[in-house]
């Protein structure tokens, strides 16, 4: 029975608790509803507090944009009322300016009527001045009217004469003056158009060897092989001290080209003996000649020149390996064929036979070796007998004044023959010469009064001069570099032109401490 006691108890003490539970939660959902409510009330205060904040602001916004413009218009309105003002007294001014030049119009006008008048009246009284004068020549010169006209005619005749010869010097001045301009312009346009490179050559080849052993074999035993060498090939073999080079020399350069061949040749075999010269030289031979020939075609094939013989293209082709002063000599014909060209083009005449000409002109130097004579004449003869027409054979003749030049097409195979060797850098030129003639154009320089510094550059063709300021001023500089360009000019042989520049500095300097 106190078990039983004990359990109601714990059950009647359960309950009660649970009631209280459920009365303590109800009051604290109460409690947290009334407060979220109390907070949104608040929230909805402030967003209306805020809300009548930005209208009123929102308003004083729209009030003070309102004014300014209202401000803006009312002075973009005084501007424009400004504007039409002062266009109003411009018309105005305008109107008023009008009416002046109207009123000075019509004086003028009255002006002239009267000086008409008075003109009128002084062409009478010239008409009347001029009869009497008229009457009283005829009688102190005893001539009439008509007599006196005649006489003035004859002496205007004799001044208009005299006029018409002084025109006519001057005229034929002019046209000389404008005739050499021209000339010059042909020439430069004809060297611009035409510009190559020439190959540079001498009577000699040099060879170059492995080692200084090849020599003993090229000799061979008691000088068997060079011996043998320079009997076939015709040629001379310098072998000296020179280090692991041998030289091939001969005035023929057809020649000498196919026994530098061989030689090389017979150096890259290693098999050096008469049989085997002779057959290695046989084989370079063919080549050579096979060269000569396509080089005589394809000078052909660049001038565009036709029907020419099979022997002068064989003789034409032999130039390439001749030269002159160090220039190719085929070279130099091609650039001769299309200087002559261009300018017989410029000049309105055939340019295919000046070209012909100029091609040919030097074609006895292929055999100026073997045969007696000047290359003029000697290329001359072979032309003639190949069948070429006068005109390129006397062209060619006289392109040296062997004999006299008749026709425009020689002056042209000249012109263009000494045009091509005079350019500067078409002859080679020796070290030593090269040296000497700086040296002459400095010295030039510095025998002047106040020169500090002198400098040649630009292989000769300019001269610096650096001068003491304190003792030349900016005139004198002027005038030093008209004297040097003189004096260069007057002394000293140079290819082309030699600028002359005179510099005058003058420094100031500071230090900072």
């Amino acid at each position: 029975m106190e078990i039983i006691g004990i359990i109601i108890g714990v059950v009647v003490a359960l309950g009660i608790g649970g009631v209280a539970g459920v009365l303590i939660s109800k009051r604290a959902l109460n409690q947290s509803a009334q407060s979220a409510a109390d907070k949104a009330q608040n929230i909805l205060d402030k967003a209306k507090n805020d809300a009548d904040t930005i209208v009123k602001q929102a308003k004083l916004e729209a009030k003070d944009e309102k004014i300014k413009i209202k401000a803006e218009v009312e002075e973009e309105n005084k501007d424009k009322l400004q504007e039409i003002r002062e266009g109003e007294n411009r018309n105005s001014q305008r109107e008023a300016s009008l009416d002046k030049r109207a009123e000075n119009l019509d004086e003028r006008e009255d002006h002239l009527e009267s000086f008409q008048g008075e003109l009128d009246e002084r062409e009478v009284k010239i008409a009347d001045a001029e009869k009497r004068i008229n009457d009283q020549l005829e009688h102190v010169s005893g001539l009439t009217k008509e007599q006196a006209k005649e006489e003035l005619i004859a002496n205007l005749k004799d001044e208009v004469t005299s006029k018409s010869a002084f025109i006519i010097r001057q005229a034929e001045e002019q046209a000389k003056l404008e005739s050499d301009k021209k000339a010059r312009e042909i020439i430069s346009l004809a060297i611009q158009r035409c510009a190559s490179d020439h190959v540079s050559e001498v009577t000699v080849s040099t060879i170059q060897i492995p080692s200084d052993e090849i020599k003993g074999r090229i000799i061979g035993r008691e000088g068997r092989n060079i011996r043998s060498f320079e009997q076939i090939t015709g040629t001379n073999l310098i072998i000296d001290d020179s280090p692991e080079t041998v030289t091939v020399s001969s005035f023929d350069p057809v020649r000498r080209e196919i026994a530098a061949v061989t030689l090389k040749k017979l150096i890259a075999d290693g098999r050096i003996q008469p049989a085997r010269i002779e057959e290695i030289h046989k084989k370079v031979e063919k080549e050579v000649n096979q060269r000569v020939q396509e080089a005589g075609e394809e000078a052909v094939f660049e001038t565009g020149i036709h029907n020419l013989s099979p022997e002068l293209v064989q003789t034409l082709g032999k130039l390439e390996y001749r030269t002159s002063y160090g220039q190719s000599v085929l070279k130099h014909s091609l650039e001769v064929a299309y200087l002559a060209g261009i300018m017989a083009t410029e000049l309105g005449l055939d340019p295919a036979a000046a070209k012909r000409a100029g091609l040919l002109h030097d074609i006895g130097k292929a055999i100026d070796h073997e045969v007696e004579g000047s290359h003029a004449v000697i290329g001359a003869d072979l032309a003639h007998k190949a069948g070429e027409n006068d005109e390129i054979v006397h062209a060619i003749h006289a392109h040296h004044n062997d004999i006299e030049m008749t026709t425009i097409l020689d002056i042209l195979v000249q012109s263009a023959d000494a045009i091509s060797a005079s350019r500067p850098g078409s002859r080679r030129e020796s070290l030593e010469n090269y040296i000497k003639r700086l040296e002459e154009i400095e010295a030039i320089a510095n025998e002047q009064k106040g020169v500090e510094k002198t400098f040649a550059i630009q292989a000769g063709r300019e001269l610096r001069v650096m001068v003491k300021p304190e003792e030349v001023d900016e005139d004198k500089a002027t005038v030093m570099a008209h004297d040097i360009a003189a004096k260069i000019e007057k002394d000293v042989q140079y290819p082309g032109q030699v600028k002359v520049v005179v510099i005058r500095e003058t420094r100031a300097e500071g230090l900072a401490k």
